[in-house]
């Protein structure tokens, strides 16, 4: 076996940029199936097809993106771009992740603005629907039997739970107060709280570091260096928050551009746990707090962004279309709506490379925290009680007709009203749950089959639009 020196490992060959273009572009047009299916077409063609990391830097990378706000897979690939070809490489591969998926969403929420309420496309996404919703409990029972390995974990959940559902405590304060239970907990050398994971790639077959492109040693530019570091935040903030603070000044604080440019701002600071996770936050002040959108309206957005390519979060882009569609000021309402789109998608998605760029060079330290990799984990614990919440909150809408809240001294809670139960919703949500559960049908057939079953229903003369 030969030994090799620091010279000739920063002497091996690279990847041509032009090449690691197409293989980002192949990647951007098969990342389907929210994060955890993301994460593995990754794994799949950058560790064992084109070896260009292994094993054991590729879960590197993915455990400290974990312990970041946004979307893991995202993030993922912007550390790896950044790790084969600096910050030109970080930069292709994080925008050319989430372009595929704009575009598709755009696409969608113009013909959704309008043609939604049309017949067959109405009919389209009842379907939908009732896919969405299964797929959303079954996030539930994946996390929750990943996350919820012992007793200590299963409180958590709950609080959380109760925290969101019956309370309505915030969304943020929650995964606050998880993520410092947590560290203090890992502080403490409290075993229960390192308990849970991630949803990364099985370690079977594994390929060594030293066997792949970028070797066992650490690149030169990927060394800490603070200065760098400092600079390239700067212009990230300056990217991120400028137009924010543009927008307010030109059209009013007051504005529908203002209000989304500084809800999804302070949302990209907060979504950790995954996108399903983020949805109850963005659900609750998008339907009751801004009133962008009625509660089955985040149901077609979801489905929109389980349907094609790129991360699930991209359903913000919808919210944010839809609601500066709806309240134009003074713009013509597509023109509107395309703007608020490109804006929520704007500052959702650039601080995932403020993230990478500023905190990669030093992840070792932060990836060998016993107490940060405990406070991760009691967040995650955390989501499992938020997407129960999200879970109830689309079934109560999809399910009936009428929902209305029950005050019980400092309780708030939903409760349908139980004549106004949709039977053919109620029909295809048990079909997708016995189709998803019981034959373990995948995520796109199913979405397919829900929305072809919306337009049947439609053509038979059921009442889909009730």
């Amino acid at each position: 076996m030969v030994v090799e020196d620091a010279a000739s490992v920063r002497a091996r060959p690279v990847v041509p940029f032009r090449d690691a273009v197409k293989v980002w572009a192949r990647i951007a047009a098969l990342s389907f199936g929210g994060p955890a299916g993301q994460i593995a077409v990754m794994h799949r063609i950058l560790v064992e097809e084109k070896r260009w990391l292994g094993e054991q830097r590729f879960l590197h990378a993915l455990n400290y993106c974990m312990l970041l706000p946004g979307p893991e897979a995202q993030q993922l690939a912007i550390y790896i771009g950044w790790l084969m070809h600096r910050t030109a490489g970080g930069l292709v591969a994080g925008l050319l992740f989430v372009l595929p998926g704009f575009l598709a969403i755009m696409a969608l929420s113009i013909l959704y603005a309008f043609l939604g309420a049309v017949g067959p496309v109405a009919a389209l996404f009842f379907g939908l629907k009732a896919a969405v919703l299964v797929i959303v409990v079954q996030a539930v029972v994946r996390i929750g039997g990943r996350a919820l390995r012992n007793s200590w974990m299963i409180a958590v959940a709950a609080a959380a739970f109760v925290a969101i559902y019956a309370f309505d405590i915030p969304f943020p304060l929650i995964i606050a107060a998880a993520g410092v239970l947590g560290f203090i907990g890992g502080r403490m050398g409290v075993k229960a709280f390192s308990a849970g994971g991630g949803h990364g790639p099985a370690a079977k077959n594994a390929v060594p570091d030293a066997e792949t492109l970028l070797g066992e040693e650490t690149p030169e530019h990927a060394r800490p260096n603070l200065t760098w570091a400092l600079k390239t935040s700067a212009v990230l903030l300056a990217l991120w928050l400028g137009p924010v603070l543009a927008i307010g000044l030109a059209l009013g604080w007051d504005s529908v551009f203002a209000d989304i440019a500084v809800f999804f701002s302070k949302m990209a600071v907060v979504t950790f746990g995954g996108a399903y996770a983020v949805l109850a936050y963005v659900a609750q002040e998008a339907v009751e707090g801004f009133a962008w959108l009625r509660p089955g309206e985040m149901l077609d957005g979801l489905g929109m962004a389980e349907t094609t390519p790129g991360p699930l979060i991209m359903v913000t882009q919808f919210v944010g279309f839809m609601a500066a569609f709806r309240q134009a000021s003074g713009l013509p309402p597509l023109a509107a709506g395309v703007l608020g789109g490109v804006l929520t998608t704007w500052v959702t998605f650039t601080p995932c490379f403020l993230w990478i760029f500023l905190g990669a060079p030093f992840i070792e330290k932060l990836r060998s925290s016993p107490a940060l990799s405990a406070a991760l984990s009691t967040i995650t614990a955390a989501v499992v009680g938020v997407i129960l919440n999200l879970a109830i909150w689309f079934a109560l809408h999809v399910l009936f007709g009428q929902v209305r809240e029950l005050r019980l001294g400092p309780l708030a809670l939903d409760a349908p009203a139980l004549s106004s139960v949709s039977l053919p919703s109620l029909l295809l949500t048990a079909a997708a749950a016995v189709a998803a559960f019981g034959f373990r049908l995948g995520v796109i057939p199913l979405l397919v089959g829900c929305s072809t079953a919306g337009v049947l229903i439609y053509l038979a003369g059921g009442p889909v639009l009730s």
